[in-house]
């Protein structure tokens, strides 16, 4: 910018140029104010899944605890284990600011993978109450991806912002305004020189008064 020529057009391009950082810089602090509020969202529904978790936690601690008492851990050990091919993890997706979020759940149902000789029902229940845990994972890890991947655009942007406010905006403004001296200073001389070639023609076509 600084190399710039002192013209009229130098100085109106740079004005245009002033005029889009600007705007991008409007923009930027919009997105920032947009992100800020859905980090604080994500954080809310995080605060949730997380309790879930931990309550769903417990309540898989204490159905596993029921069915080593009931089975022992050896039963336990032999007890038909639920067949998870059927489940699948569900992702609803949408975005924001071109961050990508999504929300996620298990679908689909866990069939034992064979019938059990001598069904328990605390076994059964142990194996829903960690199907269960798993289901409130996979809610807790789709918040904290979208918490991660909000923080990075939110620290990017920021970083942007300051560049565009402190550095680029500044820089621009300092520039238009040394163009504008530097085109006032010729504008000046050239109006100095044209009065000085002015005077100097009226001078030579004036007549000598000392001659006949």
């Amino acid at each position: 910018m600084a190399d710039a020529s002192p013209t009229r057009s130098a100085v109106l391009e740079l004005k245009d140029e002033r005029r889009a950082l600007h705007e991008g810089y409007v923009f930027l602090d919009e997105k920032c104010l947009v992100l800020a509020g859905e980090i604080l969202r994500e954080l809310a529904l995080h605060a949730k899944a997380l309790e879930a978790l931990q309550a769903a936690h417990d309540a898989a601690l204490a159905a596993l605890q029921a069915a080593v008492a009931r089975n022992g851990l050896e039963g336990l050990q032999v007890y038909p284990a639920a067949d998870l091919g059927a489940v699948r993890l569900h992702a609803r997706m949408r975005a924001l600011m071109g961050v990508p979020l999504q929300e996620a759940e298990l679908a689909g149902q866990a069939e034992p993978a064979s019938p059990a000789a001598d069904r328990s029902p605390e076994a059964e229940g142990c194996r829903e109450a960690f199907r269960a845990l798993l289901d409130r994972a996979a809610a807790l890890g789709a918040h904290a991806g979208n918490l991660e991947r909000l923080s990075l655009e939110y620290r990017r942007s920021v970083r942007r912002a300051r560049a565009l406010q402190d550095v680029l905006l500044p820089e621009c403004d300092r520039t238009v305004l040394e163009l504008e001296t530097r085109l006032e200073e010729l504008e000046q001389e050239d109006a100095v020189s044209m009065s000085r070639s002015a005077h100097a023609g009226a001078s030579a076509r004036r007549p000598d008064a000392s001659q006949p």
